[in-house]
Order: structure tokens, then C-alpha cells, then sequence
């Protein structure tokens, strides 16, 4: 689109609201990114419910049946830190004057921003407080965490997040009142994430499958010991699944080498969403013991492919797997070990956890978390 364009639809969107002045909740869709993530999954996901409320999205992309306010592109954490700071720039100086311009009563954003000391009323979306619990010496992550978004929640009229442990997070670190805080479980594309019929190339050999970023708490650095010290381990392979990082992959390929399962270690680095649902459904289970997750996507997706799952007993990844799924202490390799042995040799344990992984699968839906999102939204729209 060019930029004349881009001018005229937003001039456009402007003349929409003036004149009309029936936009009174904004949605901010400003970090949208092109390979998604779990926070723009959300909230692809849960706008669409929200249509009766007639909201203006505040998006760098049109979308059809809603009115649009476009705004700049280079917002978003593909852009870096640069797109962090655009963006956090942008909400404080210019979203407040498209806020009062609109005549909006509400502004909706997926992740825990607004304006502040703006008279603009918000409801936000928490879905981890992480860098909190695991704070990286050097990152810009550390300060936003301390003292943007706490104020960010005190001024908004109300806070959703997505699950207990998240909500308890914020009552605890943050002393927000509890009831200003309404935790909604998230959901998943069971139409993609679903049970498929897929031939096995003859010499495959069985893996165990990680699915999720190299970042310490993602507790990877366990995954690669509690494989190494796995019986018969030649018969199998680990993938990890997710997006490299200079400053942690490295590191996991170095531990595999002094373990001697380099060679086993299949490192595969963005998967396309069209692809997860085929590596998920021919993996032996995923193994995923993070060490804190405010919600926890893998989890659901693989229960919703039938594959069996191991993951952590704290945080929110119990409100995720229910019974469905082996759940061990994450900071022990040997559970992490015991639970990949019994998945290897148990059939019979296998095809109970596809069963219960999928029953608890049908719980999660988007429908659900985006008409509670609709009804908290309502309630404090002028």
C-alpha cells in the first residue's frame, strides 16, 4: 500500500469517528506481528468477538467489517528495540490524542499498555509478569517491567489475564486488589492443532519434541540433560522447535556435545504454523517444563494433536494440562528423565494420555475466551 494511500484511509477512519461518534472502545493492535507469537494469536483471536461493541482497531492492517485507524508499521518487537520504544512513544504521545479525537470512552490493549496521566480509561491484558521472575542483567525488559506497567495498572479501570497463577502474580508483586483483576484461559485452532493420519517415512527415529524460544526459564539446558541420561537414548532424538537466539542456542549445542547427543539434537529453529501441527502429531511427546508460563500454547496445542505431553507442576501449566498430563517438578532431571522413560516403553500410557489430552483440549476454546472478554469489556464502557 502506498503511502498516499495509507494517508487517505487514515484521513478517512478520522471522518468515521468525528462525524459518526459511535466508536467509544479502541482496540490497540499496534504489535501485531507477522510470524505470530502467543500474545498476537490472542489477539487475532479474541477481536473478532468483540464486533458488537462496533470498536475502532488501531492496526497497521485493514480488517474487514471493522473500522480501522492506521497506524505506523514499525511498532512491533520484529523491529527490535527500536520497535519497542516506537511503540511505547506512540501510546504515550500519540494514542491519547486519537483516544479524546475519537470521542472513545475505552481503550482495549492485548498486553499490559496505555497512556498514562491521559484521562484515557483502560482495560488491559496480563499474560506474564517473567521478567520480573527471571530478570536478565542487561535488558530493556527489566525496567518497562518495574515501573511502566505498574502504573500502567493502577490507572486501568480493569486488568484481564490469563490464568490463576498469572492473577495471583499480580496481587502479589504488584499489590493490585484482587478484584480488579479477571483471569480468562486462552484457546487454541482446533481445526489446525487436531489429530492427523500421517504415513511415517520408513527409518524415521522416534522424538521427543520442545516447542518454544531458548531463553533460560524455558528450562531447555533440562531438557538436554534429562535426554542424555535417557536409556537406549541412540533410539531417539530431540527437536527443539522455536526460534534461535544467539546468546542461548549456542550454549544448548555446546551442553549436547559434552553429553555426546549432538548428533541427536535436531535444532529446527521458526516452524511455520502450517507445519507445527504435522511435527507435533509424529513427535513421542512434547516435553515442555518451563519454569514459569503465563498461559502455555504448546501444552494445549499438542493435547488438541493427540500427542502426549510432559510439563511443569506450577505456574499455570497445571490450569492448561488438567490430568492429561504427566506433570513433573521441572527443577528435577531425573522426573524430566523418569517421565520421558515412561513415555518411550508404555503404548498403552501413550494412548491414554492422546485420550485425555484431547477430552481436556475440547475445555479451550476461542469462542469462550473471547464472549468473557466481550462481557468484562461491557461493564466499563460508558
Amino acid at each position: 500500500m502506498g503511502k498516499n494511500s495509507r494517508s487517505n484511509i487514515k484521513c478517512v477512519s478520522i471522518y468515521y469517528l468525528r462525524m459518526n461518534n459511535q466508536s467509544k472502545l479502541l482496540i490497540n493492535l499496534s504489535l501485531l506481528l507477522s510470524k505470530p507469537t502467543g500474545i498476537t494469536v490472542y489477539a487475532k483471536n479474541v477481536f473478532p468477538y468483540l464486533k458488537s461493541l462496533e470498536p475502532t482497531l488501531l492496526s497497521s492492517q485493514q480488517y474487514q467489517d471493522f473500522n480501522t485507524y492506521l497506524v505506523p508499521n514499525n511498532l512491533t518487537p520484529e523491529q527490535g528495540t527500536k520497535g519497542h520504544l516506537n511503540r511505547l512513544l506512540w501510546t504515550q504521545f500519540r494514542l491519547p490524542k486519537i483516544y479524546h479525537t475519537s470521542s472513545a470512552s475505552l481503550l482495549f490493549s492485548p498486553v499490559p499498555e496505555a497512556p498514562l496521566y491521559s484521562q484515557c480509561r483502560s482495560v488491559v491484558m496480563v499474560h506474564d509478569l517473567i521478567p520480573l521472575r527471571f530478570p536478565k542483567k542487561i535488558s530493556p525488559l527489566t525496567p518497562y517491567f518495574k515501573y511502566y506497567i505498574p502504573q500502567v495498572l493502577k490507572q486501568a479501570e480493569h486488568i484481564i489475564c490469563n490464568s490463576q497463577a498469572t492473577a495471583k502474580d499480580i496481587v502479589d508483586i504488584f499489590n493490585i486488589p484482587a478484584q480488579k483483576i479477571t483471569p480468562i484461559l486462552l484457546a487454541y485452532d482446533d481445526q489446525h492443532f487436531r489429530p492427523l493420519t500421517i504415513q511415517k517415512n520408513a527409518g524415521t527415529v522416534p522424538y521427543f519434541l520442545y516447542l518454544g524460544r531458548h531463553d533460560p526459564h524455558k528450562n531447555v539446558n533440562r531438557i538436554i540433560e534429562a535426554f542424555a541420561n535417557l536409556k537406549n537414548n541412540k533410539n531417539y532424538q530431540l527437536w527443539l522447535a522455536g526460534p534461535t537466539d544467539k546468546r542461548y542456542t549456542p550454549k544448548l549445542i555446546e551442553q549436547a556435545q559434552a553429553f555426546g547427543i549432538k548428533q541427536q539434537l535436531k535444532i529446527l529453529d521458526y516452524v511455520e504454523y502450517e507445519q507445527l501441527p504435522i511435527i507435533i502429531n509424529q513427535a513421542l511427546a512434547l516435553v515442555f517444563p518451563s519454569l514459569w508460563e503465563g498461559f502455555g500454547f504448546p501444552v494445549l496445542e499438542a493435547m488438541g494433536c493427540g500427542t502426549p505431553i510432559i510439563t511443569s507442576n506450577i505456574s499455570s501449566l497445571p490450569e492448561v494440562a488438567g490430568d492429561a498430563g504427566l506433570l513433573i517438578n521441572p527443577y528435577n532431571v531425573e522426573e524430566i528423565t523418569a517421565a520421558m522413560e515412561t513415555i518411550a516403553r508404555d503404548d498403552k500410557l501413550r494412548s491414554q494420555l492422546k485420550i485425555l489430552g484431547l477430552q481436556q483440549a475440547k475445555k479451550f476454546s476461542w469462542q469462550t475466551t473471547g464472549e468473557k472478554t466481550l462481557e468484562t469489556l461491557k461493564q466499563f464502557l460508558n
